[in-house]
């Protein structure tokens, strides 16, 4: 029986252009990712460097100034369609489920959100949630066990009890190796609001 629901937050509520960010920044002549530059934005990630460090590292490295840096990193961030909200309130309310966010992100989405959506808006949503998660405050991320592990110790969950969101498939097979229920939903082609009728789910 279901008791614990785990929700990601990019793709599952907030739209995300995956792709935009490696657009723009080719666009400012960062045409090759590599392996450094995925280290710096995992350690961003995880709060092991700070927005400021983060930033001086494009600029160091490439010569961006940090306005084109930031504006190219949040590109990835879209819409929240607000019948998704309504969902997460109308399941919030019913107080039948222990309702938990899991994000991996970082300082400048989390900044871009709020100012984008506005604090009330975005503190309604976070308000629906007995845990915010992020994994820049919590210095874990997806897809490692010990993110998963820390959300159930931490709040005294049983895996087998927990259903978790996720839009990425390796973040949702290595929870489901823990003994969670998992949905890997496909953005454009599922909404999270069909929750309560997906298989996996009952």
């Amino acid at each position: 029986m279901i008791k614990n629901i785990v929700f990601d937050f990019g793709d599952v509520f907030i739209n995300l252009n995956k792709e935009a960010t490696f657009i723009e920044l080719a666009k400012l002549g960062v045409e090759d990712i590599t392996e450094e530059m995925m280290n710096v934005a995992k350690q961003y990630e995880v709060g092991e460097i700070s927005t400021q460090k983060f930033v001086h590292f494009f600029e160091k490295e490439f010569k961006i100034n940090s306005d084109e840096l930031i504006k190219a990193w949040n590109a990835i961030l879209l819409d929240f369609p607000l019948h998704r909200l309504q969902f997460l309130k109308d399941l919030a309310a019913t107080k039948k489920y222990r309702l938990f966010l899991l994000s991996n992100t970082n300082e400048l989405h989390i900044s871009w959100i709020q100012n984008n959506w506005g604090m009330k808006l975005y503190n309604e949503f976070k308000d629906c949630y007995e845990q915010f998660y992020l994994s820049h405050e919590i210095g874990f991320r997806k897809p490692n066990a010990d993110i998963y592990e820390f959300v159930l110790q931490e709040n005294g969950l049983k895996a087998e009890e927990t259903f978790f969101i996720d839009d990425t498939e390796e973040n949702t097979i290595a929870a489901e190796k823990l003994g969670i229920k998992v949905w890997n939903v496909i953005p454009g082609k599922e909404d999270v609001v069909d929750l309560l009728t997906k298989k996996e789910f009952n």
